[in-house]
Formats: structure tokens, C-alpha cells, sequence
């Protein structure tokens, strides 16, 4: 996947903007991990740099990667600020592979992910292309396909350490997740959610200029703090996930299939973004509401 978005991003037409290319390389650790009552496993863990991997076992060394474009914004008094648009690539894996997360039982043993969130992959890749062919954006847009956001949201974390845009001139991220089938209680065809919609303007103000976009309909289960968005708003950027998951059973299963899409939903999806995208970087600054920025994320230990 990581190699069909940088030939995707390549083809949109973005500037590189990684560490190498359009990568952004993302450094791991694998630790052993004791779990209550079941098998311990190798899982990979956020390395503090790619110099301490030199005092770790080369089996036990891992590394990732990011994929960041850029649009360039034309305005200028507003092409300095940049919002941020991202998806996560990764997944689950294979049951058989020791290091993943996928409960796969019977012959299918590989959860593809393709709503969570290969959905998501597609949407940035459309909204880029679109963006590049139309008007220059009067703010700069990145566009990022994220690692790790299954294993702790580590590429978005890898990212606000080492940020291509300076993290204070960043007014916005919208990341995009699940949208590959639609939602009852969001209306159904065609139409998302947005996570934490109460917390800012965003909302409002993207659903004021005709966007098919509603408050999360579940709120307990805390959508807005399961994604890379959360990591961003730790920070008090005002950051949201659009979403249409509808809590189906295929979530973390071999059955997350792309026949079991909406193709049609999807486009109208995607088509909507485009306009939310473009929104964002041409109007006004999105606010928190009184009360809606979260609390700073406490510091989290790193290996080795």
C-alpha cells in the first residue's frame, strides 16, 4: 500500500516532502509484550530516533514509513499557514505473521482493511488529485498517508516530532476514516459524521455551506480520541475525523472486504471532501469552542 500511494501521490501531482522522497521514514523496536491470559507477542514499538536502533539486535529492528505530499497555497498572507489531510495505510496483517493484530480464523487468514481504512486512502488520493487540477488553494494543503495509526497512532507521533510545516502555522487537520459504507444515523447514502463535532466550528461551518455532514451519532464510543487526529488536537490544533463507520461486524476481519464497499456512497463521499478541502483552505480559521480543546496528551515512554 505504502508503494501505491507514493505512485498515486507522484501522479496527483504534489510535492515530495519526506525525509526521502515522499517517504517519510518512521523508526520501530520489536518488544515482547506479556498479555493477561492470552500468548505473548512481538509487537513494534516507536524507537526515539533511528540512531538508537544501533544499540538494538538487527531481528528486533523495524522502520516504517509516511507518505507526505504538498500543494503549495497561492495566497500570500495565507500560503504560510497549511491544513493537513491524511488517511492511515496501515492495517492488521496476517494471522499467521507474528507481528500483527488480526484475529483472522479459518482460510482467509489476512485482514485487508478495506474500509479501515483503505476508504480513507482512496479519499485523500481523490481529494489531491482534484485540488491539483482545480484553483491553487489559497492556504498550503499536505496530504499524508499515515503509518501506525493501528499500533498507537505512531506515524501521526513520528510526524508532530519531526513536522514538515511548522506545527503552530497548521490551522487544521481533517483525517478521513471508514467511509466506505454508509450510515443510518448520519442519513444514510452520501452522507458522514464528524468526530468531536461539538468541540469546534469546523463542523458548523463546513455543513453551513451544503457539506453532508452531521455530529457523531455515537458518541460513546469516543471516536474522537481512536484516531491520528487525537494526537493533533492534543496540541490544540483543530482536528477531526470524517468518518461513515456504522459499526459493522467486519471491522478487524478478514470480511473487510472491498466487495463489501458502497462504491457509489464512497464517490459521494469523496466528492464532499473535496469541497470540505477546499473550505478549509480558502476560509476562515477553524476554532476550538469554549471547553472543546482536549488536554495536552501526557509524555509516552519510548524504546529501547
Amino acid at each position: 500500500m505504502k508503494h501505491c500511494s507514493r505512485i498515486l501521490l507522484l501522479l496527483a501531482g504534489l510535492e515530495p516532502a519526506g525525509d526521502s522522497g515522499y517517504f517519510q521514514r518512521v523508526p520501530y523496536v520489536l518488544r515482547l509484550m506479556e498479555r493477561q491470559g492470552r500468548p505473548s507477542r512481538l509487537l513494534p514499538r516507536l524507537a526515539s530516533s533511528f540512531a538508537a536502533l544501533d544499540s538494538v539486535p538487527p531481528e528486533r529492528r523495524r522502520s516504517s514509513v509516511n507518505v507526505l505530499g504538498v500543494l503549495r497555497g497561492s495566497d500570500p498572507n495565507l500560503g504560510g499557514e497549511h491544513i493537513l489531510v491524511d488517511a492511515h495505510y496501515d492495517h492488521l496483517g496476517a494471522a499467521n505473521d507474528p507481528v500483527n493484530a488480526c484475529n483472522a480464523v479459518g482460510a482467509d487468514s489476512i485482514c485487508n482493511g478495506a474500509d479501515d481504512d483503505a476508504s480513507g486512502m482512496v479519499a485523500v488520493l481523490q481529494v489531491a488529485r482534484a485540488l491539483v487540477q482545480g484553483p491553487p488553494p489559497r492556504r498550503t494543503i499536505v496530504f499524508a498517508a499515515m503509518t501506525g495509526e493501528e499500533i498507537g497512532l505512531t506515524g501521526a507521533r513520528w510526524y508532530i516530532e519531526h513536522p514538515i510545516r511548522p506545527l503552530e502555522r497548521m490551522v487544521a487537520n481533517l483525517e478521513i476514516e471508514m467511509i466506505g459504507r454508509p450510515d443510518s444515523l448520519a442519513g444514510g447514502p452520501g452522507k458522514a459524521w464528524l468526530t468531536g463535532y461539538e468541540r469546534s466550528n469546523m463542523g458548523d461551518s463546513l455543513a453551513a455551506h451544503g457539506i453532508p455532514l452531521v455530529p457523531d451519532p455515537r458518541p460513546t464510543q469516543h471516536f474522537f480520541q481512536r484516531s491520528d487526529n487525537n494526537a493533533l488536537a492534543r496540541l490544540g490544533i483543530v482536528a477531526h475525523t470524517l468518518s461513515s463507520f456504522n459499526l459493522h461486524s467486519d471491522y478487524h476481519q478478514p470480511s473487510d472486504e472491498v466487495s463489501r464497499a458502497d462504491l457509489v456512497h464512497l464517490a459521494r463521499v469523496i466528492e464532499a471532501t473535496v469541497r470540505a478541502v477546499r473550505l478549509l483552505s480558502d476560509g476562515p480559521k477553524p476554532e476550538w469552542k469554549p471547553g472543546g480543546k482536549p488536554e495536552p496528551a501526557p509524555p509516552r515512554p519510548r524504546v529501547p
